[in-house]
């Protein structure tokens, strides 16, 4: 299907006898709504549907949409407009449909509509489209999933995202989430721990933990304890951190807000019980812009904050991502940004120029930065940046780094550090991985050999000079 999404393998899902009915399926947005479509995928499956991966061959086409930015907006218009021209019968989900009267404009004819989570609405829509075969010899046998079926995936079966809440509670200005995925809902820790060991039997070696604000973690139900393996949990970030510890497997904390109890797992990270690795949007480093972004201010105290993690877990990944070009941010504002940068010296970075969202609270606000100087902004961020990276990338040639294998591609393996995430972070080249027999999901002792502004490159055995 698109060439942007994620289409489902029609591979993992076995028909129930005298259904047949045959479902695409295309996948757009976060790994947030990559949860929600693997979920839709697997109660599709349950009910005897066949995934297919192609237009041609489907019955019906879902596409769950993102609608966060404007040009996830037009991608996602245009894989629905794709998905009527090849296929005819189009049912919309995800973020996107919660503004049904924009889909409506574009294209009047698909059959359904749907809200990001709204899983009965999606699947009441299939059952409209592709109405279950009547077979009075098995539909009063109950379709049955095994303890550890985990559904379908969209990942490698090495690594998976665990979802842990949905929703946010900030009210960021620069943000639509809230409206469109509503507060924040955290899921029980039990249950959350359960899946996790679930996932973890059927052979998944990396959790990477997902929500919009991670850190604000059971903060609804007021931190709730629940059991799980015989032990009191409280639902909140650290007491998930320490289950999530007891699974033997690589755990990665992305989306975390930097409230002050953030401070509560770096202990976690040093002990190595989760990864030594936070995913946290710092955005800005200008008081004022900050404040104007409805984010905390205090840029000294991250400062501080980020080097007394670093005392506590010296080998800690620091991800963050930035807005440049933000209505009203001066020049002198820009600067301090890029003085924040080169004095955190972050590991992981991205950054985007500030493009006004439909919705968004920060469309009002006066004194728009030019595009041209947008523009000339990031390509300046991102040069630092590139430099700080390939600096900290470069002191770690002569280590030996523990990495899981992704991918093997001819004589190379492709596999990544305990400081990259996937898709979204760097890789470790590993030049004897098919000669090493290396295998994607197998962790591998890598002896780095060189560097650049994003990768590692090494090897698993060294090479004798005096051969």
């Amino acid at each position: 299907m698109s060439a942007s999404s994620r289409s489902a393998d029609a591979s993992p899902a076995t028909p129930a006898p005298g259904v047949g009915r045959k479902v695409g399926f295309v996948s757009l947005g976060c790994p947030k709504a990559l949860v929600d479509s693997e979920r839709i995928l697997t109660q599709l499956r349950v009910e005897g549907y066949d995934i297919v991966p192609s237009y041609d061959a489907a019955d019906v086409v879902v596409v769950n949409t993102c609608g966060f930015i404007d040009s996830a907006v037009t991608e996602s218009l245009d894989a629905i407009g794709e998905a009527l021209a090849e296929n005819g019968k189009v049912i919309v989900t995800g973020c996107l449909g919660k503004r049904p009267e924009q889909i409506r404009a574009a294209h009047p004819n698909v059959l359904s509509i749907s809200g990001p989570q709204d899983y009965a609405s999606v699947m009441s829509a299939v059952h409209l489209a592709l109405p279950p075969k009547h077979d009075p010899f098995v539909d009063l046998i109950p379709r049955r999933t095994g303890a550890d079926d985990i559904g379908i995936k969209l990942t490698p079966k090495h690594y998976a995202y665990l979802k842990i809440s949905e929703g946010c509670n900030h009210r960021c200005s620069f943000c639509i989430i809230p409206s469109m995925r509503g507060d924040l809902v955290s899921r029980p820790v039990d249950e959350v721990l359960r899946e996790a060991e679930k996932l973890v039997r059927n052979g998944v070696k990396e959790l990477l933990v997902v929500s919009q604000d991670t850190s604000a973690y059971g903060v609804d139900v007021k931190y709730a304890p629940r059991e799980w393996n015989g032990r009191q949990y409280e639902t909140r970030m650290k007491a998930l951190c320490e289950g999530l510890g007891e699974l033997g497997v690589w755990s990665r904390l992305h989306y975390v807000y930097p409230y002050p109890h953030v401070d509560n797992v770096i202990p976690l990270m040093a002990e190595g019980r989760v990864l030594p690795y936070l995913d946290i949007p710092f955005q800005h480093a200008s008081p004022r812009i900050l404040k104007l972004m409805k984010r905390p201010g205090a840029v000294d105290k991250t400062l501080e904050r980020i080097l007394r993690w670093r005392e506590m877990c010296p080998d800690i990944t620091i991800r963050s991502t930035f807005i440049v070009g933000f209505p009203g941010e001066t020049d002198a504002e820009f600067e301090a940004l890029l003085d924040f940068l080169d004095q955190a010296e972050l590991d992981r970075v991205g950054a985007f120029a500030y493009s006004p969202v439909d919705g968004a609270q920060a469309n009002a606000l006066p004194d728009p930065v030019p595009e041209d100087v947008k523009q000339e902004r990031l390509a300046r961020f991102m040069a630092l940046q590139a430099q700080i990276s390939a600096e900290k990338l470069e002191r770690k040639v002569g280590t030996v780094q523990q990495v899981l294998i992704d991918v093997v591609d001819g004589e190379l393996a492709i596999g990544r550090s305990r400081a990259d995430a996937p898709e979204i972070d760097g890789c470790v080249q590993i030049q004897d991985g098919a000669e090493a027999g290396l295998k994607p999901g197998q962790f591998v002792d890598v002896h780095i050999l060189g560097s650049d502004e994003h990768d590692l490159y090494g090897r698993v055995n060294l090479v004798d000079d005096e051969d």
